[in-house]
């Protein structure tokens, strides 16, 4: 079955030392997917191009199996929402909604309830006549969904749309553009930053890096299972460090500066007796062990520790000499002391190998 969204082989070429691409991934219908990386990683420019508001250098962008490509922007039936709202200050909340329609011509009867209906859907029926100077954040960011939503387009496209709210604003935001993704039913691209949006909000996350595709899955996987070293550090807290395996072909055996680790993950293909590999351990799957505990079961001695409530944060050093990070639940009475010497357990299937060499 084809999909909703095809992006295929797309490049933009900038410059000599400046491109985006290639890029390849498709989005089901109804699909939440978030574009997420660095500033200058191409996942705004990706987003341009589909778009239409730039020219791809080479490559195809498909809906329902038809390239889009020579189609203008205005016709693509895409909706938009952008890092700034781009609401027109001397109009009202339900005439920003409503603008649209107008420069369709829809009946007036018809406009009124459907831009009456788009700004019930995102809770703002009480704020039609207010201007944009007169609206909250958030509230602006509410009218900028309904002036898209109003439209009806078969694919809704925001760029950053939470960047300038604060800390609290945004995880409302986040938890409301969900709810009207899955209430409207329709499928959504959606640019970020910050990891925590998109692992929040996804059906499944591309990671971009350099111009390209590291990884797209589910946020489960991304975080759990990244494919690349920089996916492992960009996505959550990280202990990435260096090993090597050993034992028979295809074990899942690994050295980790003498302290032997199994992984519980059926091995890759290039895992082999020798290997290099980078051993990725959560800080927070990280546990006091038990005294039953014998399979990756290590000693490290505190060298930092940060109570933060629920959790501690420990900075523990093995005997090598290196160095980990560790997130612990607090204890009731008292938590490890910095020069404590620990017994610390990590579980196989929270030992996860990636090969050193794969990039970006």
């Amino acid at each position: 079955m084809t999909p909703f969204l095809e992006v295929i082989g797309l490049r933009k070429q900038f410059s000599s030392q400046s491109a985006v691409g290639p890029v390849a991934f498709h989005v089901e219908e109804g699909e939440f997917l978030s574009l997420l990386g660095p500033s200058g990683c191409g996942k705004t420019t990706t987003l341009r191009c589909i778009a239409g508001f730039a020219q791809p250098t080479a490559g195809d962008i498909r809906i329902q199996g038809r390239s889009i490509l020579p189609v203008p922007p205005h016709r693509r039936d895409i909706g938009l929402v952008f890092q700034n709202y781009a609401l027109f200050p001397h109009l009202s909340a339900f005439e920003n909604v409503a603008f649209g329609l107008r420069l369709r011509h829809l009946p007036d009867s018809e406009l009124v309830q459907r831009a009456t209906e788009a700004l019930e859907v995102v809770g703002l029926s009480g704020y039609v006549a207010r201007f944009p100077g007169e609206l909250s954040g958030g509230q602006q960011q509410r009218v900028a969904l309904a002036r898209s939503l109003v439209l009806r387009p078969r694919l809704l496209l925001l760029d950053e749309p939470l960047s300038n709210l604060d800390t609290k604003m945004r995880v409302l935001m986040r938890g409301e553009i969900r709810r009207l993704q899955q209430q409207v039913g329709i499928t959504t691209i959606y640019v970020t930053h910050d990891q925590t949006e998109a692992l929040a909000l996804s059906d499944r996350v591309a990671v971009m890096n350099q111009g390209v595709v590291c990884q797209i899955a589910t946020p489960r996987e991304i975080y759990n299972r990244p494919a690349t070293p920089f996916v492992a550090n960009f996505i959550g807290e990280s202990n990435l460090l260096p090993g090597r395996v050993h034992g028979g072909h295809g074990t899942s055996m690994v050295s980790l500066d003498g302290i032997d680790l199994r992984s519980g993950e059926d091995p890759p293909a290039w895992l082999g007796p020798g290997r290099e590999a980078m051993v990725l351990l959560r800080p927070e799957r990280i546990r006091l062990a038990e005294p039953t505990d014998a399979v990756n079961a290590f000693g490290a001695r505190v060298r930092e520790a940060t109570y933060l409530g629920e959790d501690v944060h420990l900075v523990v050093e093995l005997d090598s000499g290196l160095r980990l990070t560790a997130i612990i639940e607090s204890l009731l009475d008292r938590d490890p002391a910095v020069g404590e010497r620990l017994r610390l357990a990590v579980a196989p299937s929270d030992v996860h190998l990636i090969q050193p060499d794969r990039q970006p």
